[in-house]
């Protein structure tokens, strides 16, 4: 049996990467993003409906984010979804579903941005930019611990 797990958004920067390092400094970024679906209620009136994506990014690809990303950029991610179990200080088991960014490619017009900063050195945002990094030991170095005992 094949099975394919792949999730492809567009949508806005809720905020600035959120860059952090594993103890064997490894970058990981956090973005939110998100996506809008607009369309016309029973009545013909325009309703718009956002969902917030939590999406990871790790190594180069999360330096990159750092660098030339933050609130109100548009972003192409592509990746697999993955949860993630841990427990908080309580004991309590929590969960976190996110996307993990294998490919990003930035939207927004070169050297534009919303503070009318231009970004001279950005990389052409045409092309996607991707990582392949082998991240199966930083997830041991992060708090949160994978559950690979998921019931499906």
């Amino acid at each position: 049996m094949s099975s394919l797990n792949k999730a492809m958004i567009i949508g806005r920067l809720g905020r600035d990467p959120e860059v952090r390092y594993t103890q064997s400094n490894t970058a990981v970024a956090t973005l939110s993003v998100a996506t809008s679906e607009r369309y016309k209620d029973k009545q013909g009136e325009w309703k718009e409906n956002t969902e917030w994506h939590r999406v990871v990014a790790w190594g180069r690809l999360a330096e990159i984010c750092q660098e030339y990303l933050k609130k109100g950029s548009q972003v192409y991610i592509e990746g697999p979804i993955q949860t993630r179990q841990w427990e908080d200080k309580e004991g309590q088991t929590r969960y976190t579903t996110e996307i993990k960014a294998l490919t990003m490619t930035m939207l927004d017009s070169k050297g534009s941005s919303e503070g009318g900063e231009n970004v001279p050195s950005q990389p052409d945002s045409s092309q996607p930019v991707s990582s392949n990094v082998d991240l199966s030991e930083d997830f041991d170095d992060m708090d949160d611990d994978l559950d690979d005992d998921l019931p499906f």
